[in-house]
Parts: structure tokens; C-alpha cells; sequence
């Protein structure tokens, strides 16, 4: 099979498995081989000079890109529907380096209160030392999001479903608004995934994912992505390929060959987590649920206009302190607690300990994290099993 095959005619499950295979795979074999070539010869002097002006097709050197690396960055290309796509080592390197690509000195970036602990601690703390001008408005104060946008601004940054409280942002309303004052859009995918949820389809410019998250899907290789409009995934890309922050060889394999499950993996999950969110709002011991599958959710309306499945995870707020958060985590036993989400394990644990841990219990409480929260990133395991889990230890309270 080549890959100079169309995949996008395709369904995403077939372009999750197909994507960025073919050609590379040397002696008939079927999969992508790992590539761990540094640097790539030629015997044509004039054609290595075209491929390393990107004028012809080729690899140079890793830190730019590898043939194992360029499989992974087709695959999600063919997920999100965009023109181009890069990669880097981290999900926060895919985030640092597409904002310290476009927000320099005296430009200014329109956000929403709840991101990942990570990126809004570039928005409170890095960005306004380089001279960026970073305004953080009520997530879902739509309102007030557009009047801020309307100032004009040079990029708004969006996450949602958000992390950890799953709060609902509405990219097609904030991308159309971005648009009017010629504002770059870019989305933070990693919760819902390209299964879910398409944000290139609504309005942004860029997608980005933390692909150590449910595109990896196994907990064992680190790694992010990020595609949309080529011009600008091309200064992205020209930004991380002198700043470093490259994938590698083994880590891309890794995440690819996950992939190749993505779509069944995340219906799985999609579906477990309704039940347990549907479980736990009902349990007298728990204060509330966010997951926006539930109807009760106040973002619900607005997932179900895009979004195609509400994704894996959720959190949700016990009856009284951290003490109960404590004695809850250490009850499970189908659970890893530890920092990490999307695996086919189930994993949980406080935002003070994962998502948020960067910031002060201050910083949590000005973004309206309460410290009773705990998230829970849903596996595939059997869902009564862990519905059973969950029962045992809210009988521990």
C-alpha cells in the first residue's frame, strides 16, 4: 500500500491505521520501522541542496524531521482534516512553541481562565516578561470573550472540553470573532481528540494535542502534535527546529502505533465515562459532576453541537474537604494515581498533584478549581468493575 494514497476520502478509524503508512516500510514489512537515523545521505549533491530547502521531498537531519516522526505527523494531519502538521517532544512543547511563535513583544492574546496548569503558567508568569499583553476571561462568559477579543488581539487560545473542571468553550462563536480583527485561533484538542471533536472544522487555525495523552493512549511514550494552515505550521515548525524541542524516532512509533486504536479506544471510553458520570451524580457523597455528556451539564447544549462523543474524562467534587479526597483516592483499586490521562488504564488524582501543580492553591482557587476536586480519566476497563470500584470506595467516607 502506498501512502501517496488519499486517506482523507477514508473514515478516521481507517485513517488512524493507514495514515502516514506505506512507503517508508522497507522489505514489505507492515508497519512503519522506527528510524533512528540522525542524518540522512545523498549521493546527488544538488538534490540533498533542493530537499534541505524543502523544495523536493526528502529527510536531512532529526532534529527537523525522520521518516518515523513524518508517519506520525500524517496521521494526525488526516485526523484534524488540516493542510500540514508538525511534532514535537511534549505536549507542553507543542503549546510553548506555537505561542512563543507568534506572541512577541507587543502583541497581545485573548485566553480563557481555565487552561492546563502548564499553559496558564506561561500565560501568568512567561508571557507578560517577554512584553505580552495576556487577558484571561470567565471560560464560558462567551459575552465578555468577544468584547476582549473585539479590542483586537493577535491570537486567541482556546482549550475545551477544559482541564480539569470540563468546562465547554464555543469555538465556532470565539473563531468567528477572532476572524473580524484578523486574529490567529488556536485549540487545545487533547481532551476530546480528533474522534470527538474537530476544532480546525470550526473556525481555528491550529490544532494542538498533548499526544502522550489518549493518541499515545498507553502511558509509555511522550510526545505532541500540532496541525492546521500550512503557512503557519511552517513557523512552527521553523521555530522548533532551531529551539529543539524535536520528537524522536521511538517515542513517534510508539504514539503511532497507539493510534491505530484510537477511535475504538475513545467509543469505549466515551461510553463508560457517561455511566459513571450518570453513577456519581446520583451518590449523596458527591458534590457535583463535571462531564459534559450529562444534561444537567451547563456546556451540554453547546458539546453536543460539536462535539460527536463527550470524551473519557470528567471530574467531580466530594461532600466536605481534601481529607475525603485523600481517603477516596486511597480506596481504589482499579485506579493509578498518578499524572497523567487518556491511557487505557484508568488514572485519577487531585489538580494539585496533576493537572495544576505548577500553580499555588491561590492561583487554583482564582481559576475556580476547588481543592475537593479529583479528575478521573476513564480506561477500558470493564465499566461496572470500576463503577463497582468507585462504590467500595465511597463506602470508605
Amino acid at each position: 500500500m502506498s501512502n501517496k494514497m488519499d486517506f482523507s476520502k477514508f473514515k478516521k478509524s481507517t485513517m488512524s491505521v493507514w495514515g502516514g503508512e506505506g512507503d517508508l516500510n522497507v522489505s514489505g514489512a507492515v508497519t512503519t520501522p522506527i528510524v533512528n537515523s540522525v542524518a540522512f545521505a545523498y549521493n546527488d549533491v544538488e538534490k540533498w541542496h533542493q530537499v534541505s530547502l524543502g523544495k523536493e521531498e526528502g529527510f536531512i537531519y532529526s532534529r527537523n524531521t525522520n521518516p518515523t516522526v513524518a508517519a506520525l505527523e500524517e496521521k494526525i494531519r488526516l485526523l484534524e482534516g488540516a493542510e500540514a502538521a508538525t511534532s514535537f517532544a511534549t505536549g507542553m512543547a507543542a503549546i510553548s512553541n506555537t505561542l512563543y511563535t507568534f506572541l512577541t513583544a507587543g502583541k497581545r492574546v485573548v485566553s480563557q481562565k481555565d487552561n492546563y496548569g502548564g499553559t496558564s503558567k506561561i500565560f501568568l508568569d512567561f508571557l507578560p516578561l517577554n512584553g505580552v499583553q495576556v487577558t484571561l476571561c470567565d471560560t464560558t462568559d462567551f459575552d465578555a470573550f468577544e468584547a476582549e477579543i473585539a479590542k483586537g488581539c493577535d491570537m486567541v487560545y482556546l482549550e475545551t472540553p477544559t482541564n480539569p473542571t470540563l468546562k465547554v468553550v464555543d469555538i465556532k462563536r470565539l473563531a468567528a470573532a477572532a476572524k473580524k480583527v484578523g486574529a490567529i485561533v488556536v485549540a487545545d484538542n487533547t481532551f476530546a481528540t480528533p474522534i470527538n471533536q474537530n476544532p480546525l472544522a470550526l473556525g481555528a487555525d491550529l490544532v494542538l494535542h498533548s499526544a502522550t495523552k489518549f493518541l499515545c493512549g498507553h502511558s509509555d511514550a511522550m510526545g505532541g502534535v500540532l496541525a492546521g494552515k500550512k503557512e503557519l505550521v511552517q513557523k512552527v515548525y521553523n521555530y522548533r527546529e532551531i529551539n529543539g524541542a524535536s520528537l524522536q524516532a521511538d517515542p513517534a512509533y510508539m504514539i503511532a502505533r497507539g493510534m491505530k486504536t484510537l477511535e475504538l479506544r475513545i467509543e469505549r471510553q466515551n461510553a463508560s465515562a457517561l455511566k459513571i458520570a450518570q453513577y456519581l451524580k446520583t451518590h449523596p457523597k458527591v458534590q457535583d459532576v463535571f462531564y459534559p455528556g450529562l444534561p444537567t451539564h451547563p456546556g451540554h447544549e453547546i458539546a453536543k453541537a460539536q462535539m460527536s462523543g463527550f470524551g473519557g474524562i470528567m471530574s467531580f467534587a466530594l461532600v466536605g474537604g481534601y481529607d475525603h479526597v485523600a481517603k477516596l483516592l486511597t480506596s481504589l483499586q482499579l485506579v493509578h494515581l498518578a499524572a497523567s490521562l487518556g491511557s487505557v488504564s484508568t488514572l485519577a488524582g487531585p489538580p494539585r498533584t496533576t493537572s495544576h501543580v505548577e500553580l499555588t492553591e491561590a492561583q487554583r482557587k482564582q481559576l475556580g478549581i476547588p481543592e475537593s476536586l479529583i479528575r478521573y480519566s476513564v480506561g477500558i476497563e470493564n465499566v461496572d468493575d470500576l463503577i463497582q470500584d468507585l462504590e467500595n470506595a465511597l463506602a470508605q467516607i
